[in-house]
């Protein structure tokens, strides 16, 4: 295949045959934009993480840090690496590593909130199942693992793509923050 004729000089008049010329030689690669992940690109390197970020989320405001529901020991917060949109974590306030070491007070917020936070991402995202899961220690996969944190990810029967298992890609439909302010909107008060 011979590349195509060079279409000339692009002018600042942004006309549709300028656009046409940006666009370039189509080829085999299929493109996922994410205009919202250049908030971390432009933030640079992340410095060496000296606070708990589930300790320090709550001193935030709830926008700020992606919460969307608080408790008397515990809250609900989006996860930032989601695995699916609408991915949510739910933290005690107090810093304990495991389940084992949580008050009774603890354990029945956790467990309410949990329950809340399936019946509104249902009502919100209409998904079909969930998993949930706490993943005690680094050695079990806990990427903050000196804070206690359950997950709650919505599951659809429909979404069965390639991208996690070939690409090692999520598609994530909404921004962090639209999916915040619609769970945080549907939660009940």
């Amino acid at each position: 295949m011979s590349a195509p004729a060079d279409p000339g000089p692009v002018t600042d008049s942004g006309s549709l045959e300028d656009a046409a010329r940006l666009v370039g030689v189509p080829d085999e690669f299929q493109r996922l934009w994410t205009p919202h992940r250049m908030a971390y690109i432009q933030a640079g390197p992340e410095p060496l993480r000296q606070e708990c970020p589930f300790c320090e989320a709550p001193r935030h405001p709830d926008e700020e840090r992606l919460i969307v529901a608080r408790g008397e020991t515990a809250y609900v917060l989006l996860n930032l690496f989601p695995y699916n949109s609408g991915h949510l974590l739910v933290c005690p306030y107090r810093h304990i590593a495991t389940y084992d070491r949580a008050t009774p007070e603890e354990v029945a917020e956790i467990g309410a909130l949990t329950q809340t936070g399936m019946r509104v991402l249902r009502e919100v995202s209409h998904c079909d199942g969930f998993n949930l899961g706490m993943n005690q220690g680094h050695v079990a996969g806990a990427g903050v693992d000196a804070h206690l944190h359950q997950h709650i990810v919505p599951r659809w029967s429909s979404d069965a793509n390639f991208f996690p298992i070939i690409a090692k890609t999520k598609a994530l439909p909404q921004l962090l923050g639209e999916v915040r302010e619609a769970v945080a909107n549907a939660w009940p008060r």
